[in-house]
């Protein structure tokens, strides 16, 4: 697909104009001690008590890992998808689930092909489960719904080198996500600058701390989560907010490879037709998806041409792909990581 240059960011599609919609829208070292053939837990555990618990395989290619974490006292299950080729070490994709962590059927394994279109590249692609509402962030405390939660400091500190002493990994790793999980992947890179090569954020809203970017994580955490945003970062105008704000902190994001892609919001075919098997044949999923899914992507793309202008201000490359159709759906998700793969191969050196 051709690409032009246009602001110092390469967008691939048109650009659409958006609406404010949002508004109205309900470390530790460690020595590798098990091959991925052995497929036993790591006996070895990271400096604050992080540990591989156990390991189930699940076929010749996944295994499920309970991973306990100590920031937040309680076992991960987390699915790892072995390379196509194990005879030399190979990357890490961190691939991780939107607003409901995995924890239902919104997840990259029962809604897209992402297990089959792995099958036969060269990286580990690492996906952990729950976590459902919580922004993947660390929150300032537990909250009566949703619990404790230290997302950043797992998936920073916690997960990675208890990842590379189970498997063969050779220290590469990147980040994919979507919807809530494309914000956060975005500060998780910000926060732990150089541990992570690249980032894909698919349909994010990379701006949280001013009225139309909290109104959307409201949305997430409050209205479908029901939980309470300032157990989270704080009380609205306070500081931690502005701290989680990719926008606010695009300038720590250079020498981090970055794709983001949105739809317009606009319906097209064939995700947006009953040739779209997630709709089941039912008029009121179609309806659902095209116009609040439709909604709430026309929002994430005004937010992601928001980091984009941003970027380009401060001369940081990009990767934008503005879709001239898309919602807020699983078909246009996978679509985007079959796109964006070119990249994500790249910045882990495959």
């Amino acid at each position: 697909m051709p690409r032009s240059r246009r602001h110092g960011f390469r967008r691939i599609g048109s650009a659409t104009a958006v609406a404010l919609a949002v508004a109205i829208l309900p470390t530790a070292l460690m020595t590798p001690v098990a091959s991925a053939d052995e497929l036993s837990a790591a006996t070895t555990q990271s400096s604050n008590g992080s540990r591989i618990e156990s390991v189930n395989t699940l076929d010749n290619k996944q295994v499920q890992l309970q991973v306990y974490s100590a920031s937040m006292n309680r076992t991960i299950p987390v699915t790892v998808q072995r390379p196509a080729d194990e005879s030399v070490s190979r990357p890490v994709l961190y691939l991780l689930n939107g607003a409901g962590g995995g924890e239902d059927a919104a997840s990259w394994q029962s809604q897209t092909d992402a297990e089959a279109f792995f099958a036969d590249k060269n990286a580990y692609i690492v996906t952990p489960q729950k976590g459902k509402w919580s922004y993947y962030t660390d929150w300032l405390q537990d909250d009566p719904k949703l619990g404790s939660n230290k997302w950043s400091t797992f998936l920073g500190e916690e997960l990675p080198p208890l990842i590379d002493a189970q498997f063969d990994t050779n220290g590469r790793q990147s980040l994919a996500a979507l919807s809530m999980t494309g914000t956060s992947v975005l500060n998780i890179a910000i926060k732990y600058p150089g541990k992570f090569t690249g980032v894909a954020a698919y349909s994010g809203c990379a701006q949280t701390s001013d009225p139309i970017g909290q109104q959307f994580v409201k949305l997430v955490v409050e209205t479908y989560g029901g939980g309470n945003v300032e157990n989270m970062w704080g009380p609205l105008d306070g500081p931690v907010w502005r701290e989680n704000d990719p926008l606010l902190n695009a300038e720590k994001l250079r020498g981090t490879q970055i794709y983001m892609s949105t739809g317009s919001g606009l319906p097209g075919a064939p995700n947006d037709t009953f040739a779209n098997p997630r709709l089941d044949n039912d008029p009121a999923t179609l309806a659902n998806q095209v116009i609040v899914g439709g909604g709430i992507e026309v929002a994430t793309n005004f937010c992601t041409s928001n980091l984009a202008k941003r970027l380009d201000q401060l001369g940081i490359p990009a990767t934008v792909d503005f879709r001239p159709v898309g919602n807020h759906s699983w078909g246009y998700w996978q679509d985007d990581l079959h796109k964006s793969w070119p990249f994500l191969a790249g910045s882990l050196g495959l």
